[in-house]
This record gives structure tokens, C-alpha cells and sequence, in this order.
């Protein structure tokens, strides 16, 4: 029997140095869902999506990633973190880069194959990245070097995949060329789950939304309310969109059964 939630946290509490981070947090996340992270910095979106992976372990609660521990399940994830530094005295080319996102298949110390290799230039090719795929990784720009590590992130074909701020230092159109890269995997049976503060790029992508300030609001159809909004930010949000302020939530009346 397919696991049809793909992300299970119940009652989950989570403190750093006795500060309250998550407090008693539930989410469920059916398999194919397109799921947007947001909150306020500090809300604890990172520790959330670190907690899914089993890279933090909760105080108490309980979390599974495809039906199990995310210790055993989380190789057939794929993560993009929120800062990924590179080292410049390293000299590793984009290809190579990308080809490290199947060592987690594979296991370390293992040869990659041909197959490997032909598996990265596609993946490059997709991305439009294939000319430079001899380039030191460390000669690209900021936009490029995201594109290479979602190459390397979706490599190994994975399951679900996670991002941490996948967009913030790509213009608009690399921002709206990687969302269609996610738009494309998702439609083809790929779980996406992502922290952003781009409310109003997400807004035409996404399928539903997790509110992360401490406690967790989750909207299983994707619609905000201003009152769960507010609460999540801590002050009322106008969403800019192509230059114009905008509100694109419905009344917290209509939707009041979706703020669990």
C-alpha cells in the first residue's frame, strides 16, 4: 500500500536554548502536494523543514518523512538549503556538483558511472546549464549557482523535494524560470515542499500553505485569510505583486475551518 501522506508531524515541540522555537505542531502532507513554508524570521520555518529531514530530532512528538523515521527515508529526498557556501579554492566543476546528488543512492567512496554521468548532463540540459558544465562552480553567479544545486537536488529523481529560500539571490525571471522547473516536477508526481517569503510569486505556483510563527496554521486548498495572516506575521501584510499592492486573501469567515 502507497504511503499517500508523504509528511506526518504530530504535536511536535522543538526548543533551541530554552527558547521556545515550534510548540506542539501537526501537519499532514498528501504525496504530490505543492506546500509553501512561510512566516517571519525567526518563526521557525528552517527548524521545521530540519526536523521533517531528522536532521533536528523533536523534545516530544512525533515526525515521519514517507511513512517512516526521516532517518531511514530521507535518501530518497532531495534539499536545497537556505545559505550553501562554496568553497573557491575547491576546484570542482558544475558537473561534478551535480553528480555528487547521487552519492546518497549510491554510497560514499563508490565510482560514479557512466550512467551517472549521462543521468547529470541531462538534468543540465534541462536546466540550460550544459555549457558551463566544465566551469568551476565557483565562477558562477549567485542565480546560476541555485540552478546547478537544484540540478543536484533533483539527480537522484527523488521523491519529495525540499527548499529553504530556493529564489533569493535570482532576479525575477531566473525566480519565475526555476518555479516552472518546480511547476513542471510537481505535475509529474514529484512532492515539492518550500520555505519563501515570495507570497506573491508562490501564490500562482502552490497548492497549499503552512503559516509557521511557533505554532503552525496549514491551509490544505492554498487560500489565506487576513486573520491568520496577521496573527502569523504579527501585523496586517499587503502582498505586492508586479509593482502593485494588492490583498489576495479571502474573508476569514469563508475559510475559518482551514486555520487548524
Amino acid at each position: 500500500m502507497s504511503v499517500q501522506n508523504v509528511i506526518e508531524l504530530a504535536n511536535v515541540n522543538y526548543a533551541y536554548n530554552q527558547n521556545q522555537v515550534l510548540k506542539n505542531v501537526s501537519l499532514n502532507v498528501e504525496k504530490g502536494d505543492f506546500l509553501a513554508i512561510i512566516g517571519p524570521n525567526g518563526g521557525g520555518k528552517t527548524t521545521l523543514l530540519r526536523l521533517i529531514l531528522g536532521v533536528l530530532q523533536p523534545e516530544s512528538g512525533t515526525v515521519k518523512l514517507l511513512g517512516d523515521n526521516p532517518v531511514r527515508t530521507r535518501s530518497k529526498a532531495g534539499y536545497i538549503p537556505q545559505e550553501t557556501s562554496v568553497n573557491k579554492l575547491f576546484p570542482i566543476s558544475v558537473h561534478d556538483v551535480v553528480r555528487m546528488g547521487l552519492t546518497a543512492k549510491r554510497g560514499l567512496g563508490r565510482k560514479f558511472t557512466k550512467e551517472d554521468s549521462l543521468r547529470a548532463d541531462e538534468i543540465l540540459t534541462q536546466f540550460g546549464l550544459n555549457e558551463m558544465r566544465k566551469r568551476c562552480i565557483a565562477e558562477l553567479s549567485g542565480g546560476q549557482r541555485q540552478k546547478v544545486l537544484l540540478a543536484r537536488a533533483l539527480v537522484s529523481k527523488p521523491e519529495i523535494l525540499f527548499l529553504d529560500e530556493p529564489t533569493s539571490s535570482i532576479d525575477t525571471s531566473g525566480t519565475d524560470e526555476v518555479y516552472e522547473h518546480l511547476k513542471d516536477l510537481n505535475a509529474a508526481g514529484t512532492t515539492v515542499a518550500l520555505v519563501t517569503h515570495n507570497i506573491g510569486v508562490m501564490s500562482k505556483y502552490i497548492k497549499s500553505v503552512a503559516c509557521v510563527n511557533r505554532e503552525l496554521y496549514f491551509h490544505p486548498d492554498g487560500k489565506l485569510t487576513e486573520h491568520t495572516i496577521t496573527k502569523t506575521y504579527g501585523c496586517a501584510v499587503d502582498l505586492i505583486a508586479h509593482g502593485i499592492p494588492h490583498r489576495v486573501f479571502h474573508s476569514h469567515q469563508e475559510h475559518n475551518h482551514h486555520d487548524t
